[in-house]
C-alpha cells in the first residue's frame, strides 16, 4: 500500500537529485501531504466531533501542532483542539488507518472518515474503508501495536 514517488526534472539530473518524496512524508508523526504542511487536509479537526462531517478550516483559525498546521472553522474549535489535542486529532497522525494495520503508512482523504469510540480514523479511498470497517477493532488492535513504528518504513 505503501507509495513512493520520486521527483525529477528530466534525463538530465543525476540520480541524487531524486527525492523521496513520499518517503520523507511517511517520517512525519502527523500526514500532512506531499507538497503541503497541513493536517487533516486543512479539514477542522473538532468539526468531525461537533459538526459529524468534514468541514474545511479557514487560515484564520490555525495553529501549529507536532510539526503540521492544523486549520479550524472557527476559533472555538481552535481553542478545543488547543485546549486537548489528543481528543480531537485523527489517530496514528492522520494516516490510513488500515494501512497502519497492515504495517504500513498511506496517506488518508479526509472525506472517509470514522469515530469509534470517540476517536477520529482516516481511510486511504473508499475500497480501503471498506475493507477497515469489516473488522475495525481488529484492525485498531493492530495498528494500536504497530504505531508508530511504522513511521519511516
Amino acid at each position: 500500500m505503501k507509495r513512493r514517488f520520486f521527483l525529477g526534472l528530466g534525463g538530465c539530473v543525476p540520480a541524487l537529485a531524486l527525492v523521496p518524496v513520499a518517503a520523507r512524508a511517511a517520517d512525519k508523526p502527523v500526514y500532512t501531504g506531499i507538497f503541503s504542511n497541513l493536517a487533516v487536509g486543512g479539514y477542522d479537526a473538532v468539526a468531525y466531533f461537533t459538526e459529524h462531517k468534514p468541514v474545511k478550516g479557514d487560515d484564520r483559525f490555525s495553529l501549529e501542532h507536532q510539526g503540521a498546521k492544523w486549520l479550524f472553522a472557527s476559533a472555538a474549535n481552535r481553542d478545543a483542539f488547543a485546549a486537548d489535542p489528543k481528543r480531537y486529532a485523527p489517530q496514528y497522525g492522520g494516516y490510513c488507518a488500515w494501512a497502519v494495520s497492515e504495517g504500513s503508512t498511506a496517506s488518508a482523504d479526509p472525506k472517509l472518515w470514522k469515530i469509534v469510540d470517540g476517536k477520529l480514523y482516516l481511510n486511504y479511498d473508499a475500497g480501503v474503508q471498506q475493507k477497515w470497517e469489516r473488522d475495525i477493532p481488529g484492525h485498531i488492535r493492530k495498528a494500536d501495536q504497530n504505531w508508530p513504528s511504522v513511521l519511516g518504513k
